[in-house]
């Protein structure tokens, strides 16, 4: 499959949409390239837990997972302390009075830093990794201080392994920001130019920039990455949270020795800020490859990532809370979904619902239109059952 540019749907006619409801059984290839990178299916693995080590990163390879990108690594120099507890779980329950009812988890927090493993331990990985599974795409994930000699160091050492491409940390909303890393560097346009443009530098090999979302506007950072020669850049890392409070101790959540930080937030209720986010990066004629972070917990959340311009998808948060076979379920979702609407490939559907985007007045105008060609129809008028009155104006 030859490599091509992130679908920008605006450029998609409505009309050839329209053909792709599927008559007859297809034959689906979940495949996709993607910077170079060709990944047998879409779902990869998120930066973090889940690609700690040479163990679990495996698990993930014969599990099925499309890709891995493992978790951050930096020089070993750096000091990284972990803590525990460190993760929080938000769950839902309509019983705010039974303690007992703990709900479904829909958001988690993590107040994890980088991983403290030595890089030298990291190399020994890559390399038996990629002796092991030479097909399987393998990403670095590389955070570093603002310091160029120290960036293109992790690069190269990284790259001897033979790895398949980079991600650079530019988001985590939590970990070192007095040695400008993470999100402090993602944050600042020129600073994430500058640095993509060092990594780069350092290899041949395909860069994607991890994006925050704790910003006023994430695309100014993305087109800053790809105007340094980044190849793609991947969206969301988590969302700097308050898990809660603990209302036997009344501290903060998670608590360490009675004490909290401010972490960051992901899982399903990130959803909606994600996709809005991926969109609006997709949108941009000056942005190209996405991968989509953020919210998914099943297939078809993964599908609208899809949908909305990412040409892979990662999870982390959903593979810890489900374990390593949750991709079973992913793949034979999009398998499903692209039998049912007629898709051959990822890439057909990739930004296909973007076109619909439009502006609130553009709204107005198109129902007004649609009122008169109806000779007729009223608003909503809210009263005294604000329940109904909510179902009738919301579309799901």
């Amino acid at each position: 499959m030859l490599l091509v540019q992130a679908v920008h749907a605006f450029h998609i006619a409505p009309a050839a949409r329209d053909t792709h409801r599927a008559v007859k059984p297809v034959m689906v290839d979940l495949s996709i390239e993607s910077s170079g990178m060709k990944f047998p299916n879409p779902f990869v693995i998120g930066s973090g837990p889940p690609g700690t080590n040479y163990k679990t990163i495996a698990r993930c390879f014969d599990a099925g997972w499309g890709g891995v990108v493992a978790k951050t690594v930096s020089l070993t120099d750096n000091p990284v302390v972990n803590v525990a507890p460190r993760y929080g779980q938000h769950r839902f329950t309509t019983d705010a009075h039974d303690a007992n009812v703990r709900g479904d988890t829909i958001g988690f927090t993590n107040i994890e830093l980088i991983s403290d493993r030595p890089l030298e331990d990291w190399l020994d990985d890559f390399k038996q990794l990629k002796a092991e599974y030479p097909d399987q795409m393998l990403i670095a994930s590389i955070m570093e201080q603002y310091d160029k000699e120290r960036w293109q160091e992790l690069t190269r050492r990284i790259a001897e392994c033979g790895v398949d491409g980079f991600e650079c940390n530019f988001s985590c909303p939590h970990g070192h920001p007095e040695r400008n890393m993470g999100a402090a560097m993602g944050q600042d346009p020129k600073m994430v130019e500058e640095v993509t443009g060092w990594v780069v530098e350092a290899t041949d090999l395909p860069v994607w920039a991890k994006m925050t979302p704790n910003i006023g506007d994430i695309r100014p950072p993305a087109r800053a990455a790809f105007n340094a020669g980044a190849k793609g850049v991947s969206a969301i890392n988590t969302i700097l949270s308050c898990t809660g409070v603990d209302l036997k101790t009344l501290r903060p959540i998670p608590t360490v020795e009675g004490y909290a930080t401010y972490g960051g937030y992901s899982y399903a209720a990130v959803k909606p800020i994600a996709l809005r986010m991926v969109s609006q990066l997709a949108r941009d004629p000056d942005v190209g490859e996405i991968s989509g972070i953020g919210g998914v917990s099943k297939a078809t959340d993964a599908i609208e990532h899809l949908l909305l311009g990412a040409s892979t998808v990662q999870l982390c948060t959903g593979p810890m809370l489900q374990g390593h076979g949750m991709v079973k379920g992913l793949i034979s979702g999009l398998e499903e979904f692209m039998e049912e609407k007629g898709f051959e490939s990822v890439r057909d559907f990739v930004g296909v619902s973007l076109p619909y985007f439009t502006t609130h007045s553009d709204l107005a105008d198109r129902q007004k239109e649609a009122k008169m060609a109806k000779a007729g129809g009223t608003d909503m008028q809210w009263g005294e059952d604000l329940t109904t009155t909510t179902a009738d104006l919301t579309t799901n």
